[in-house]
């Protein structure tokens, strides 16, 4: 079964001044819809404010609560904070705990938001308001349900404020594939950290992220995964510098769930970025993502259950 989250509240009018919509998550769930996949749908609660003041600054936390987040930090987030966005800002990362929480239990959960990965302490960033990986990730390690996790980020743009936020923790290990002439312009330092040149395409990709991930993933050990699907590496997309088919895509997308069942780790996913115009073509990336990552994670088991069944 494939277990996915999502709350009616991830979707919200666009905030006034800004070109950004939200509406791309509920035509993720159309797209889901249309692709006959039928999974089963469960609904975040808001993350505590204690797990996000954890790792953001309670000030800036009280700003986003209270719709108070101040003109320079709602240029950097690129919209302001209205009462929609702030719901929908606790919603998020709540989604992507309750996601982890879900591949825990079943192996692989995909939460149809999240992936806010330049949020940082004291304020968002590039349409990212909570950081909502560093918040789950923290929050699973404290409570006892993992002890060591990897956020592997693979989107576009590096995931600069989830490395800057869990720096240092000796349970978390970020890993990012991006474009190298993209957002953000500085970039943080990851536990690891690759820099692709623009218009890099399939192949190419797929080469570097086969020499790389398995030997990352070997050398931490993880017990969860949590993986930034981001789908802005696609060739058409607004705000990408690289070239990947629709094809490479899913192939990325099934090596890294295959890598993830080859070692029994539980990977939970995140939709990341995506832009374009026509955002039901870009919802229906990200559903070609939740869904090529679940063909493979059946496919492993599968596979795993007729090895067992010759022995």
């Amino acid at each position: 079964m494939l277990h996915v989250v999502h709350h009616p509240h991830y979707v919200s009018p666009a905030a006034p001044g800004s070109s950004f919509s939200f509406d791309k998550y509920g035509l993720v769930m159309q797209a889901l819809a249309e692709s006959g996949a039928a999974p089963q749908l469960h609904e975040p609660e808001p993350m505590p404010r204690g797990w996000i003041e954890a790792v953001h600054d309670p000030d800036y936390v009280a700003e986003v609560a209270t719709c108070t987040v101040p003109p320079h930090k709602a240029r950097r987030i690129g919209f302001p904070v209205t009462e929609r966005v702030a719901r929908r800002a606790f919603l998020a990362p709540g989604g992507t705990w309750l996601a982890a929480k879900l591949a825990l239990r079943h192996g692989y959960a995909a939460n149809g938001a999240g992936g806010s990965h330049h949020a940082m302490a004291d304020s968002g960033a590039g349409y990212c308001v909570f950081n909502d990986l560093a918040i789950a990730a923290c929050r699973l390690v404290a409570e006892g349900d993992a002890t060591r996790i990897m956020i592997v980020d693979l989107d576009v743009h590096q995931g600069d404020g989830t490395a800057v936020l869990t720096a240092g923790h000796p349970g978390l290990f970020t890993f990012s594939i991006h474009s190298e002439h993209n957002f953000p312009v500085r970039k943080a330092r990851s536990s690891f950290d690759l820099g692709l040149p623009d218009m890099t395409g399939d192949s190419d990709y797929l080469d570097i992220l086969a020499a790389h991930l398995p030997a990352s993933i070997d050398a931490f050990i993880p017990d969860l995964i949590l993986y930034q699907a981001g789908v802005d590496p696609h060739r058409d997309d607004r705000l990408g510098r690289l070239a990947l088919s629709d094809k490479g895509l899913h192939d990325r997308d099934q090596f890294v769930m295959r890598q993830a069942r080859l070692r029994g780790i539980p990977l939970a996913s995140v939709l990341g970025g995506g832009y374009g115009d026509d955002r039901l073509a870009v919802a229906r990336r990200h559903v070609g993502s939740i869904l090529a990552l679940y063909e493979a994670f059946r496919d492993a088991d599968a596979g795993t259950t007729a090895l067992l069944d010759m022995n």
